[in-house]
C-alpha cells in the first residue's frame, strides 16, 4: 500500500479509527509510506498480536524541515556524533511519550537503546537529504480487538509529537549537541596521536574510570575518585576543542600495572580496554582512547578452539596431540588463551591487554620452584613470561598486564606504572632494581623467537535449515543463537552492546552464503569494506533498527567460537 496524497496521513488516522473493535490482523492493511505536513512515515511491518515482537516503522524528516548546520551533515564524523545524539534524544521524548494503550505491548514506542558509547546504529542516521529515524511501536489493542482510536492518537499524534521535539534542530539543546560533536572530534585527535607519540594507550587527567557495576556502565557518582597520572612522567596531546590535555601516555612494549588490591589496577585496565570506542559527555572516559586494534584476552574455560597453531606457547602435547593444528570442544584455561592469543594475532591485534585475575597462571607463569621439581620435557607450556618480549620484538605487537601477584615480570618489562588509590605512578626503575637485587632466577624457556604465526583458511558453517532463513537471537552481551547454533559470548569483552552482536551475526549469515573457504584476513577483509561501502542494511533483507557498528576484531572473536567452524588444510 503506498499514498502519497498530501492528506494521506489524514487517511491513515480515519482507517485505523475505522479498524476500532476489528481483528488484530487487520492492522497488516496499514503497511506502506504515508506523507505527514514535515516527513514521512512508513510502517515496514505489522506484528501479527499484540504480544508479538512490536511493528516496525521508519520516519524521514528532510533537512529543509530539520534544519542542522549543512557544515556538521556532510563530515562523516560530526554526523556519527549528531546521529548518536540524536537516538539518546529520540529515546528520551519516546519513553515521556509512550503510554499503557491496552494489552501486550501496545502503546510503546522504542528505539534501539545506546550505551554509553558513540557508535554508528542502523536506527538513525543523518546525512544532507535529512534524518532516517528506525522505530518499533505497540499498536494498540484490548485483548486481540483493535484499539483503533488509541493506534490513531499513538501515529498521527505522537509520532509527529516526537519528530517535532527530538528531530529538529531548533527543537534541541544546541549547546549539549555541539558538546557531543567536540567530544567524539576531540577523542579522535588523541586516537590519532597515539602512533606518532610512540604510545598505545592515553588516560587523561581527572579522568572517571569507575563504573556502577559489573553491568551498568554509566559513570560512578559517588565517592569516584579521579585518575590521577605520573607527575614526573606527564604526556600532553593536543585536541582540536579542549586544548592541550594532560595525562598517562602508555608507551608501546611490554608494560605492567602494579599495585595492591582495591587501588584501581583492574578498572584501569578495563578503560583502557574500553579506549577502542569514543564515549559520550559526561561518561568520565571521553579521553580515556587506545590503538583502535587492541584486544583484551582471558581464560575461557569450556570454549571450542578450530585449527589454531598455538605451538609458539603450548608444544609437545600429551598423547601425540599436536598443537600445530590445534582443536578442541572443550579447552582449557590455558588451551582458550593460548588460541585467544594467536586468534588476535591472526585478526591484526596490535595491542595484548590481559588481567591476572582472569588469565591462566599456567600460561602466565612458571616459578623457579616449579621448573626444579617438573622438568621442561613434561611441561608442554611456555610461559607466557618468556614469550611476551618476543611478540614485541619478533612481531611489534605491545602487551598491557596487570599484575599484583608476580614480580617476575618487571624483568621483562619496559613500562611499570603502580596505583595508589587511583593516583599513578611511574615505577619503571625501582621495580628495574629489585629485580636485580633479587632475580627471580629463572630459566627462560622460549627459545630465540616468539614462533610461527598461521594463517588459517576456513568454511563458515551453514546455518540454514533448508526451509526458512535462520534466525539469530540475542538479548545480553553474552549469548548468541544462530539458528540452532548457540555461541558463548563471555569472553569476548569489549562488546558493549547487543545491536553489535545482531550485527556480527547477520554478516556471518550474509557470507555463509558462499559456502567457500577464505583466508580469515581476507574474510574480515571483504566483511569490513562491504559495511563501509554499503552500511548496514546490505546485511539484512529489510532494514532493520537495532544493529550497531563492531571491530573486525570481535567478528573474528564470534567466527571463532562456532563450534561447526571448519578449518581447510593448506593446498
Amino acid at each position: 500500500m503506498e499514498n502519497t496524497d498530501k492528506t494521506a496521513w489524514e487517511t491513515l488516522r480515519h482507517q485505523l479509527r475505522n479498524l476500532e473493535g476489528g481483528s488484530y490482523r487487520e492492522y497488516k492493511g496499514i503497511k506502506g509510506d504515508y506523507a505527514f505536513p514535515d516527513f514521512t512515515l512508513s510502517v515496514d511491518y505489522v506484528q501479527g498480536d499484540p504480544f508479538a515482537a512490536p511493528s516496525r516503522i521508519r520516519i524521514h524528516l528532510p533537512q529543509s524541515v530539520a534544519q542542522f548546520p549543512s557544515q556538521w551533515i556532510t563530515d562523516y564524523v560530526c554526523q556519527c556524533a549528531i546521529a548518536d545524539y540524536l537516538t539518546r534524544q529520540v529515546a528520551r521524548v519516546a519513553k515521556k511519550l509512550a503510554q499503557k494503550r491496552g494489552s501486550g505491548k501496545s502503546g510503546k514506542i522504542e528505539i534501539a537503546v545506546p550505551s554509553q558509547a558513540i557508535l554508528r546504529r542502523s536506527a538513525l542516521w543523518i546525512d544532507k537529504s535529512g534524518v532516517e529515524v528506525r522505530l518499533t511501536v505497540g499498536l494498540p489493542a484490548f485483548g486481540r480487538r483493535i484499539a483503533g482510536k488509541a493506534a490513531a492518537a499513538l501515529l498521527c499524534e505522537d509520532i509527529p509529537a516526537l519528530v517535532a521535539h527530538s528531530l529538529r534542530y531548533e527543537a534541541i539543546d544546541s549547546d549539549a549537541l555541539e558538546q557531543h560533536v567536540h567530544t567524539l572530534e576531540d577523542a579522535e585527535a588523541l586516537r590519532n596521536q597515539l602512533e606518532e607519540n610512540g604510545l598505545i594507550a592515553f588516560i587523561a587527567a581527572n579522568a572517571c574510570l569507575p563504573r556502577r557495576s559489573g553491568v551498568d556502565e554509566r559513570p560512578l557518582e559517588t565517592n569516584a575518585a579521579a585518575f590521577i597520572p605520573p607527575s614526573q612522567d606527564i604526556t600532553e596531546l593536543e585536541t582540536p576543542h579542549s586544548g592541550r590535555v594532560e595525562g598517562l601516555g602508555i608507551r608501546a612494549g611490554v608494560t605492567l600495572i602494579v599495585g595492591g588490591g582495591y587501588h584501581g589496577k583492574s578498572t584501569l585496565l578495563r578503560a583502557i580496554e574500553q579506549g577502542i570506542y569514543n564515549h559520550v559527555p559526561g561518561d568520565g572516559r571521553q579521553q580515556v582512547v587506545t590503538n583502535a586494534t587492541t584486544v583484551k584476552l582471558r581464560a575461557e574455560d569450556g570454549r571450542s578452539v578450530s585449527g589454531v597453531d598455538i605451538s609458539p606457547v603450548i608444544n609437545h602435547l600429551p598423547q601425540g596431540r599436536s598443537s600445530q593444528n590445534f582443536s578442541t570442544a572443550n579447552a582449557s584455561g590455558s588451551t582458550s588463551q593460548a588460541a585467544g592469543l594467536i586468534e588476535a594475532v591472526e585478526a591484526g591485534a596490535k595491542v595484548l591487554l590481559i588481567d591476572e585475575d582472569t588469565a591462566a597462571t599456567n600460561l602466565m607463569i612458571r616459578d623457579r620452584n616449579m621448573q626444579a621439581l617438573i622438568a621442561k620435557e613434561k611441561e608442554p607450556i611456555t610461559p607466557f613470561i618468556d614469550k611476551v618480549r618476543q611478540l614485541y620484538s619478533d612481531h611489534g605487537i605491545s602487551t598491557v598486564l596487570v599484575m599484583g601477584g608476580s614480580g617476575d615480570y618487571f624483568e621483562v618489562a619496559d613500562h611499570v606504572i603502580a596505583l595508589d588509590n587511583y593516583i599513578a605512578h611511574a615505577v619503571t626503575a625501582q621495580a628495574k632494581a629489585i629485580a636485580a637485587d633479587y632475580p627471580c632466577d629463572r630459566n627462560a624457556e622460549g627459545g630465540q623467537h616468539f614462533g610461527t604465526l598461521t594463517q588459517r583458511h576456513l568454511q563458515l558453517p551453514s546455518f540454514d535449515t533448508g526451509r526458512k532463513p535462520a534466525k539469530v537471537k540475542t538479548q545480553s552481551l553474552t549469548t548468541l543463537a544462530i539458528g540452532q547454533a548457540d555461541i558463548d559470548l563471555r569472553g569476548i569483552e569489549q562488546l558493549v552492546e547487543a545491536n553489535q552482536v545482531r550485527a556480527i551475526a547477520h554478516a556471518i549469515l550474509t557470507w555463509q552464503q558462499q559456502n567457500r573457504s577464505h583466508p580469515l584476513q581476507n574474510l574480515l577483509d571483504d566483511i569490513m569494506s562491504w559495511i563501509n561501502r554499503r552500511d548496514f542494511d546490505a546485511l539484512t533483507p529489510y532494514p532493520m533498527a537495532d544493529l550497531s557498528e563492531f571491530r573486525r576484531h570481535e567478528l573474528a572473536a564470534v567466527i571463532n567460537r562456532l563450534r561447526s567452524l571448519r578449518i581447510i588444510a593448506d593446498k
